[in-house]
């Protein structure tokens, strides 16, 4: 199974700016999420199901606690336990655990060996 980049995140800890910024500086959409993030739509040509080509959307999180400044990718994965315990095998450590977001899907985030961190990303049935 291919395992692409489906989604990115960018850590803040003001939300509103920082909206504000990418939106001027890249013309990208910005959708408010909650009271904390924002959904990023990159304006990249979609295809006939509605998803990205060419590129991959995102969000803006302020999370209101560390970490606040970070930039993260998704990848895709059928079975999220699966990959965490693949990634803990070959020395990786997950951080935080299959979670869900609700009518989306569930995410999880893991660090490599060298301490980078990773989020995994199985969408809901639909």
């Amino acid at each position: 199974m291919p395992h692409p980049v489906v989604h990115f995140e960018i850590g803040c800890r003001n939300s509103e700016k920082t909206h504000a910024f990418y939106r001027e500086l890249f013309g990208w959409t910005i959708t408010p999420y909650g009271n904390t993030a924002g959904m990023i739509d990159t304006n990249a040509p979609k295809g006939p199901d509605g998803m990205p080509v060419g590129g991959i959307n995102g969000h803006i999180n302020c999370l209101g606690h560390e970490p606040h400044n970070y930039t993260l990718v998704y990848v895709h994965t059928d079975d999220i336990e699966a990959s965490l315990s693949k990634a803990e095998s070959l020395g990786g450590k997950t951080l935080v655990h299959a979670t869900e977001v609700p009518g989306m899907g569930r995410f999880a985030w893991f660090k490599d060996p060298e301490g980078a961190a990773v989020g995994l990303w199985t969408p809901a049935s639909r």
